[in-house]
């Protein structure tokens, strides 16, 4: 009985680590293209990001950064993280320029060590919930709340009222 009970805890420590190992390389990654971006080092850019990445915008037109970098256009905008978030294979990185009058939001999407979309939102605030499969009637999931599994605080900093988006998992 205690070798099984050891058994268990041990491979759930390994799934515990090895969900921390992924966060960790997927958190690398994404730092990893900011400062490519922020250096205009398109060759790292190229080797992280897919030729056919998804790319989803909310925002005035005018603040498509990273779209303009993503294409090689120059751009004086930097994008500096203040805080990355895993939620498996979707990181969520949130940050806001130096005056702090623009936050953003870039919901970036890995698979197989690249990055393969990107949603991004600017002025807006975000939520994150998760929708799970489940056998329940339409009825009963329609009395069901979905968990916020996280929210942007930038956005509350720039000292402006924002839109604010769902983003389902």
């Amino acid at each position: 009985m205690w070798a099984q009970h050891w058994l268990k805890s041990q491979e759930l420590a390994n799934s515990q680590a090895s969900l921390e190992d992924g966060d960790s390389s997927s958190k690398r990654l994404v730092v990893t293209l900011y400062e490519a971006l922020n250096s205009a080092d398109s060759d790292t850019v190229v080797k992280i990001v897919a030729t056919d990445l998804e790319w989803w915008f909310h925002g005035p037109p005018s603040h498509q950064f990273l779209m303009r970098m993503l294409t090689g256009q120059t751009s004086s905008f930097r994008f500096i993280p203040q805080s990355i978030t895993c939620f498996g294979p979707t990181v969520l990185v949130e940050g806001c320029d130096n005056s702090r009058s623009i936050s953003w939001v870039h919901a970036l999407t890995l698979s197989h060590g690249i990055i393969t979309q990107i949603r991004e939102y600017f002025n807006t605030s975000l939520t994150v919930t998760r929708f799970a499969h489940s056998d329940i009637s339409a009825a009963a999931a329609d009395s069901l709340r979905c968990p916020c599994l996280w929210e942007s605080s930038v956005s509350d900093r720039v000292g402006k009222s924002v839109p604010g988006l769902v983003l389902a998992l």
